[in-house]
């Protein structure tokens, strides 16, 4: 009996249910994950000293953007005033209030391509995330040109590709959820990692080739003499884009070979 369950109607059913209850809940985690990761280390500030808000003022930052950011940018919009929102009100009109809608229609919706969908939830809540990150950068309000424009017309992109593989997932049927393997995002997570804490201190070239080479352990079939090859034209075409084209103040060589 236990066998024959899932497939019937009434199993299947209950089985997407439960399936959705759970994405949905994954969203919801995903939405509120910046304001906890700052409540966690204002909790630990009570440990160790460190700079930056208390734990209540981070819950009563966050709380009241959540319930003033729209009503906020709706008043400012309607006088038409220039819209100038605090941090935590564009965290929470950027990024926590669409994740939201996206957790509720998970709820909601029949899902027939969950691999697909989840996939392009999780590309939109990159784009999110990126759009907010990078929305003090100039370029990024209007049509000025700054180091904002490339966050910008790469996270809009990105959003855009999310939605419509999403969409996909629900209009079309398709595979379940296949089996996570952790390397590929590791390897990247840990070269953007990279690149962060080394651009400053070690310069774009060196930065630039050593971010390439770790995302390239993520694979196993990577060839190291074309991967080779290709990070060193990728960063000579980097070094020559952002400091020179772009106009960025972007490091080249570390700072002790700087005179």
């Amino acid at each position: 009996m236990a066998e024959t369950t899932g497939h019937l109607p009434g199993g299947a059913t209950a089985a997407s249910s439960a399936r959705n209850l759970t994405g949905a809940l994954v969203i919801l985690l995903l939405a509120f994950a910046p304001q906890l990761v700052e409540l966690l280390i204002a909790l630990a500030g009570l440990i160790v000293p460190l700079s930056g808000r208390g734990p209540l003022q981070v819950l009563s930052a966050h709380s009241g953007a959540l319930t003033q950011a729209i009503p906020t940018l709706v008043q400012q919009a309607a006088g038409g005033s220039r819209i100038a929102l605090s941090s935590d009100m564009l965290l929470a009109v950027i990024y926590t209030t669409p994740l939201l809608a996206l957790a509720l229609f998970t709820r909601l919706a029949r899902i027939r391509a969950p691999q697909d969908y989840y996939g392009g939830v999780a590309l939109m809540a990159l784009a999110l995330f990126a759009l907010w990150a990078s929305s003090d950068l100039q370029g990024m309000r209007g049509f000025s040109f700054g180091p904002g424009i490339a966050p910008r017309m790469l996270g809009v992109l990105l959003l855009g590709l999310g939605a419509v593989v999403a969409t996909i997932g629900v209009i079309a049927d398709g595979p379940d959820i296949m089996p996570y393997h952790w390397r590929g995002p590791l390897f990247v997570f840990l070269a953007i990692l990279t690149f962060a804490v080394a651009i400053r201190p070690l310069g774009l070239v060196i930065a630039g080739l050593a971010s390439f080479l770790i995302s390239a352990l993520g694979s196993s079939e990577t060839r190291w003499g074309e991967t080779l090859v290709v990070g060193i034209a990728l960063t000579i075409g980097c070094a020559l884009l952002f400091p020179y084209v772009l106009g960025l103040p972007m490091p080249l060589v570390p700072r002790f070979l700087v005179p």
